[in-house]
Formats: C-alpha cells, structure tokens, sequence
C-alpha cells in the first residue's frame, strides 16, 4: 500500500462546471469535508486538487481522531467533530470511513509532564470529556506490550482512530455523490475579484465562476495567499512516519510517548512515529516570520532540526515564483504531490526504539515509511475564518499536525461560514488577522 503519489492514478476527472456557487481549493481532509457539507446543504461546490485527493498530509498522518490535549479554543470542534466521525460511515455507505473507538493514551517518564496533563483536566472537565489521569500500574494495564519507566499518564477512552489513505478518498465520493465537482491534477491559480469580491477562479484548465472561494490547500496555502496580496503566516515541517506488518494480540489505545507513538491499523499492523522530532527546511519565509514562531520553538518540547533549504520546488524553496497571474504556470503545477523522504534522524530513532519500547511491534517488522509536511502556524492553532480580503474568500489551514482528526468540524464550520448560516462555536482564535494585529501569540499544544 504505497503513498499516494504523482503516479498514483487519477480517481477524480469531473468535468470543468460551467459555474459554481462554491470553489473550495486543496482537496485534503479540510477541503473535502467542507465540500461534503456544503453539498450536503444544496450548495453547487467544485473542488479542484492540484495533485491527488488525500495526496500530501491528509493521508500521511498518525490517523487519530484525538480530543485530548487540545487547545482550549479547539476543543468544542474537535469534539463536535468526534461525533461526525462516529456517524460517518453509515450515513454516506462508506465503509473506508469507519471510526474506531480505542482510547488516546499520553504516557509520561517525569512528574512536570505529568503535572501540565493535570493542569489540561481542568478544560476537559468544563467540556464533560472523559478525560483521566492513570497511574503507572493503569498503563501497565492498557499497554502490556510497551515496555517503560512511566510516572502515569493521560488516558481519554472516547478518543479513536481512523484511517487516512483510505477515509478521505471515501469522503470525497461522499461528497460527489451529493453534486460536488472534484477535479485532480487541476490547480488552481488565482482569483477573479470586482469591486472587492470574490468573482470567479482561474484554474490551469480554464475559468470558473464562483460566488466564494475556500482555501484549504494545506503547506501550500501561505503561498497563494501571498499572490493574492495576502500575509499569512504559515511554515512547514516534516515529520517521518511508518508502519508495521500485522501483529497479532489484542489492540492497544493510540499511544503518545515522549519517544515513540503508535496506533493500531485496520490492516492489523500499527503506524508506529517518533514523538520528539521534527525537522525545518530554512527558506525566505522563515526568516520572514522567525518572530511569530520564537513563542511556539520556545514552548514545543520537541527536537526541531533545521534543513539548509526545501528540495526545489516545495513551499519556500529558495528561488521559487512569489508571483504569477492566470496565464502563467503556478509553483502548485510544478510538484503535484509533496512526497518527501522520510528523515534519516527518524528512521534510526524508530529502528533503535522499536525492539526496546514495543517488541512485539519489532518482532512483525517494518511494511513502509513515508515523510510529509505539516502545515504550522506560529500559534499551533489553525485558521478559520473569512479571510479580511476579498469578500468571499474563506480560509481554513494551519491545522498544525491535528488536522485529520478536527477535518470534518472544521469542515462543517466552513460550510455554515460560506452560507452564511451560525455555526455555533467561538472562532475569535482562528481568525485571519491574529498575528498583524498586535495580539499576544499563545501557542497551543503542539
């Protein structure tokens, strides 16, 4: 089951709409979540991917659909979000989307961990989430085959899992089936605007009218804001990822460790990641927005490792078109999929760990690695908002490693955003203007 690639066959060729109500660019969780909602709700969507549905992050990911440890202002979506995804298998006939309910685990080997999950149970209790501490003979219990020295941990039983390189694709044809338009391997290059609102999108393949525009399109999102005229504030990292071949015995909670993280697969292995590294790939951008991050660098307690510069042709590669119009090839149809390699620094963590902390995982052998690309904000925080200019323009990014998860709240927020319907949270901390309008920056978990 190889990552989705440039190669990978196209699934998704409808034709060019003559016009739509909604343009949601970036088929990714986020994308295709709100394109399903929106359609859901009668609205005329087409959704244009400029590489693969599910191509890049969205089917790469750890496959948790996790609401413990989340940012107070996040939690409330990411629950509601729990919720859709519990429901969402029967209600589109998909069986790819099936969630399963296994538990979220968060051990820890020092008292300070330990204290700041403490802290975090006092947002879980103003929200009834069953949240709870356990003690080190509790994760003994829920993980007899992870071997460590634990001072506790955080357990939520609510919290689950899903798979990704199948989920998305499956809510896509969801999706269609309710109308939407999905069209692969098609970017889109700019936005049509007249007196200061969205009008219409230009794609490589032609015009299409459009009365708003979703952007959802993940690492590659500050970079057609910027064509726009539009500061967002956004970098990347990449985190390194695999699985195993199946392992018998019965399943364990998704696990976080400070050195390893593992999640049970339906295929019966486990995607198995090292918790503590992610690594930079140093471009204009980053020394653009070097003072958004410092409060976040200084509050993640992961290993963050710096590269001389993205391969050519990734978001913020140094010498990469800043501008372009309608007429010009776009930096989104030079690299249809972001594909990276998988970090060396992970693969040897993972290969050492793995025999120590999980042998029977070990035992059952490594299938495949992959690499991807998180998009960060400088709060770990995402947007979701309407972006300041044009009107019609509405932004959803920046999920920040917790976005296949939250995907389908977000996207139903997004949804009722577009049409102009409540939506029923508190979105001040997602909006568009939070990092230019001299507010303090206050990272989330991350």
């Amino acid at each position: 089951m190889p990552m989705i690639s440039e190669a990978t066959p196209v699934a998704f060729a409808d034709p060019l709409p003559e016009a739509a109500d909604v343009v949601v660019i970036g088929a990714g969780v986020v994308g295709v979540s709100t394109a399903y909602f929106l359609a859901r709700s009668g609205a005329r969507v087409a959704v244009f991917e400029k590489g693969r549905v599910a191509g890049e992050q969205s089917s790469r990911n750890w496959g948790w659909v996790r609401q413990q440890g989340r940012d107070p202002s996040e939690l409330p979506i990411v629950m509601e979000s729990k919720r859709i995804w519990r429901g969402l298998a029967e209600e589109t006939g998909e069986r790819d989307l099936a969630f399963t309910e296994c538990g979220c685990l968060y051990v820890a080997t020092d008292p300070e961990r330990m204290a700041r999950w403490e802290e975090w149970l006092e947002v879980a209790a103003q929200h009834q989430l069953d949240s709870r501490i356990v003690t080190p003979r509790e994760v003994e219990a829920l993980v007899p085959a992870l071997n460590g020295a634990w001072a506790g941990g955080i357990f939520t039983p609510s919290d689950g899992r899903a798979e990704p390189f199948v989920a998305v694709p499956a809510l896509a044809r969801a999706a269609r089936r309710l109308g939407a338009a999905i069209v692969e391997s098609c970017a889109v290059r700019t936005v049509e605007t007249e007196a200061g609102r969205v009008r219409a999108v230009h794609t490589e393949r032609g015009r299409l009218g459009a009365q708003a525009v979703v952007l959802a399109g993940g690492a590659w999102t500050s970079y057609f804001a910027s064509n726009l005229g539009l500061d967002l504030p956004q970098l990347t990292v990449r985190a390194t990822a695999g699985r195993t071949n199946p392992v018998a015995g019965p399943e364990m909670p998704a696990v976080y460790s400070p050195q390893l993280c593992i999640r049970r697969r339906a295929d019966g292995g486990y995607t198995v990641a090292n918790g503590d590294l992610v690594e930079h790939y140093v471009g204009p951008r980053s020394f653009r927005y070097l003072t958004k991050f410092r409060s976040l660098l200084a509050a993640s307690a992961r290993d963050l490792r710096l590269r001389l510069g993205p391969p050519r042709g990734f978001p913020g590669s140094w010498g990469g078109k800043r501008r372009w119009t309608a007429d010009e090839v776009t930096p989104f149809e030079k690299i249809r999929v972001l594909n990276p390699p998988p970090s060396e620094i992970a693969l040897r963590r993972i290969s050492a760990r793995l025999p120590v902390q999980a042998p029977r995982l070990a035992e059952a052998g490594m299938a495949e690695f992959w690499g991807g690309m998180i998009d960060v904000t400088p709060d770990a925080v995402p947007y979701i908002c309407e972006a300041p200019a044009p009107r019609g323009l509405f932004v959803g990014t920046g999920m920040s490693g917790h976005g296949f998860g939250i995907g389908p709240g977000v996207g139903r927020v997004l949804a009722d955003l577009v049409l102009g319907r409540p939506h029923g949270h508190d979105l001040e901390r997602f909006r568009f203007e939070r990092f230019t309008d001299g507010s303090a920056i206050v990272p989330g978990p991350y």
